[in-house]
């Protein structure tokens, strides 16, 4: 599993050079996206709606982030699987329940 941390702007656009060069998604490249358990779910598709962007950024469609609770600017973290050729985008407020309880199981308390 690889990682990295975007803000998407104003389009819905995130920069993700890294790890779209790791799984080899190229510019142009049709994707599936979709909403699962909070998080969006990037997956190549033959009939895919959107595409990988011509500066290597990703479309998080403005559905998909409403439902997932993804403002503008906002960070989100992105979880490449090569092996599964996917990529999560998981809003920050997942990201900081997730830490909050692995704080308290190390610390004993709340962080």
């Amino acid at each position: 599993m690889l990682f990295d941390v975007g803000r998407p702007d104003a389009a819905g656009r995130v920069t993700a050079r890294a790890l779209l060069r790791a799984l080899g998604w190229t510019p142009g490249l049709t994707l599936h996206v979709d909403v699962v358990a909070g998080a969006i779910l990037i997956t190549p598709a033959v009939d895919g709606a959107h595409a990988v962007g011509t500066r290597e950024e990703l479309p998080l469609p403005a559905a998909a982030r409403h439902l997932c609770g993804i403002a503008t600017g906002e960070p989100v973290l992105l979880a490449a699987l090569p092996r599964q050729s996917r990529i999560l985008v998981h809003p920050s407020h997942t990201i900081t329940a997730v830490l909050a309880d692995l704080h308290i199981r190390i610390l004993g308390e709340p962080s």
